[in-house]
C-alpha cells in the first residue's frame, strides 16, 4: 500500500543574497520526511508567477515571506492530507486550483512550489529511488553540459558591463566531472587574468567576476584569454554562453548600453553586434539577447542567427506554455530556458518541456540569482536529459552544491552515464 502525506509544513529561511523564502517539510504515514526550499530570481519576467512577500516594512525590508509560509500551513497542507505522493500530477492540478489564479498570485508561486517540490522528494523516498529516477525514469542517464557563469555584469553586479551573464560551456569534455574541472580551471585562470590587469576579482550574485571593464566586448576577450591560459582550445573545448537580460537595459523603444557608455541601440543593431561577435568568439548560445516583449526582434534574430548558436528565450517565456507555444508558431528562438519557479509547480515545468521536445527545440534547467542549497534542480536537469544546465559559477556553496551532487548522479550512473553536447556538429 502506498503511503499518504500526513504532514505539510513551512519555514521561512534565507537565501544566497540574505532573503527571505519558503522551505517545506512533506511528511508522510510511512515516516518519511522530504524538504525544498524555493529559490528567488533577480532579473525577473514581467508575466512570471508572482513570488508572494509580506511587504512589511519592519521586516526584512518588506521582503518577508511569513504570508506564504501561512498559505502552506494553513491552506495547502489541509488540503494534501492523505493525499498519494505518487500522484505528482494530481496534486499540482489540486495546488493551481487552490490558488484560483493565473498568475499564483493568491498563494504565491514560492508556496506551491515549495510544496511541490517537497511532494516529489518524499515519492522517490518512497519508491526507494534517487529523484532523477523517479522524475525521469530508467532513462535518466544524461548528465548536462554546465554552462558556467564566470563572469557577471547587468542586474547581477555594479560595474561597467551591460550584459548580465557571460558563461563558458565545456563541450568537448569526456564526462561531467571532467566538464567541471575544465570549467573550474578556466574560471582560475580568468581570476589570475583579471588580478594582473589590476582589476577586481570580487563576485556577482551567481559567483562569476564583476570587473570594471572598458567594453561588454572585453569580457568575451578576457574569456578567451583564460580559456587557453587553463590549457584549452576555444570553440573546440570550451565555447561561450551568453545572457545580456536584454529587458533589464531595455529603455523607450531602445537598448541603452548606459554602464558601458556604448549608446542606444535597435533591435537590428542588437543582432548584429551578436553576429560580429559570433564571428570573433567561440560562441554557441545567446538568451534574452533582445527584450521580453521585442517578439519581432527575436524573430529576426532567429532568421538570422538561429542556424549559427542556439537563441534562448527566458523573460520571453518564462516556462509558461501559453508563450513558449507562441514562440513556437512565430519561430522567435530555438530554445528555452527552464524556471521552476516562473511557473510554480513541477507538472507544470514538465509540460514547458514537453513542448520544446515536441518543437525540436533545446532547454536549458536554470537556478534562479537568489539560491539556497537544496540541489533539487541537479536532478531535475538529469531527469529530463535536455544536456544543458545553468546554475552559476564555480563558487559560492549555493551553486557548488548542485555541482556537487550531479557530481554524485555521475558516479551512481557508473558506465550507463552520457554526457555529450547538446548542439548538433553543424552548430558547433
Amino acid at each position: 500500500m502506498n503511503p499518504s502525506i500526513s504532514s505539510v509544513r513551512a519555514l521561512e529561511i534565507l537565501d544566497s543574497r540574505g532573503n527571505p523564502t519558503v522551505r517545506v517539510f512533506v511528511t508522510l504515514s510511512n515516516g518519511l520526511r522530504a524538504a525544498s526550499s524555493v529559490p528567488s530570481g533577480a532579473s525577473t519576467g514581467e508575466h512570471e508567477a508572482v513570488e508572494l512577500r509580506d511587504g512589511d516594512g519592519d521586516r526584512y525590508g518588506g521582503k518577508g515571506v511569513l504570508r506564504a509560509v501561512a498559505h502552506v500551513n494553513e491552506t495547502i497542507g489541509p488540503a494534501l492530507l492523505g493525499k498519494n505522493p505518487l500522484r505528482q500530477a494530481e496534486i499540482d492540478r489540486l495546488l493551481i486550483d487552490l490558488d484560483g489564479t493565473r498568475n499564483k498570485g493568491k498563494l504565491g508561486a514560492n508556496a506551491l512550489l515549495g510544496a511541490s517540490m517537497a511532494v516529489a522528494r518524499a515519492a522517490a523516498k518512497a519508491a526507494s529511488i534517487p529523484l532523477y529516477a523517479y522524475l525521469g525514469g530508467p532513462g535518466a542517464v544524461r548528465l548536462p553540459v554546465p554552462m558556467m557563469n564566470i563572469l557577471n555584469g547587468g542586474m547581477h553586479a555594479d560595474n561597467s558591463v551591460d550584459f548580465q551573464e557571460f558563461m563558458v560551456m565545456p563541450l568537448g569534455a569526456p564526462s561531467f566531472a571532467e566538464a567541471l574541472r575544465w570549467g573550474a580551471e578556466t574560471f582560475h585562470a580568468l581570476k589570475r587574468i583579471l588580478k594582473g590587469m589590476s582589476l577586481a576579482t570580487n563576485v556577482g550574485d551567481e559567483g562569476g567576476f564583476a570587473p570594471n571593464l572598458r567594453s561588454n566586448e572585453e569580457a568575451c576577450e578576457v574569456i578567451v584569454a583564460a580559456i587557453e591560459a587553463a590549457g584549452y582550445r576555444p570553440g573546440k573545448d570550451i565555447a561561450i554562453a551568453m545572457d545580456p537580460a536584454a529587458s533589464s537595459f531595455f529603455r523607450e523603444g531602445e537598448y541603452d548600453l548606459a554602464k558601458s557608455g556604448q549608446g542606444r541601440k535597435s533591435s537590428f543593431d542588437m543582432t548584429a553586434l551578436y553576429e560580429k561577435w559570433i564571428g570573433k568568439y567561440p560562441i554557441v548560445s545567446i538568451e534574452d539577447g533582445l527584450a521580453e516583449n521585442d517578439w519581432e526582434g527575436f524573430r529576426e534574430q532567429t532568421e538570422a542567427l538561429g542556424k549559427k548558436i542556439q537563441i534562448v528565450g527566458d523573460d520571453l517565456y518564462v516556462t509558461n506554455t501559453t508563450f513558449i507555444e507562441r514562440g513556437i508558431q512565430e519561430k522567435a528562438t530555438n530554445a528555452v530556458l527552464i524556471k521552476l519557479n516562473q511557473i510554480g509547480t513541477v507538472t507544470e515545468t514538465l509540460e514547458a518541456i514537453h513542448l520544446c521536445r515536441k518543437a525540436g527545440w533545446g532547454f536549458v534547467v536554470s537556478h534562479r540569482s537568489g539560491e539556497t542549497e537544496d540541489t533539487f534542480l541537479a536532478d531535475f536537469a538529469v531527469a529530463m536529459g535536455g544536456g544543458q544546465i545553468k546554475t552559476g559559477s564555480a563558487c559560492r556553496s549555493e551553486r557548488i552544491a548542485k555541482y556537487n551532487r550531479l557530481l554524485e548522479i555521475e558516479a551512481e550512473l557508473g558506465t550507463t552515464a552520457v554526457f555529450e553536447s547538446p548542439f548538433s556538429a553543424g552548430r558547433r
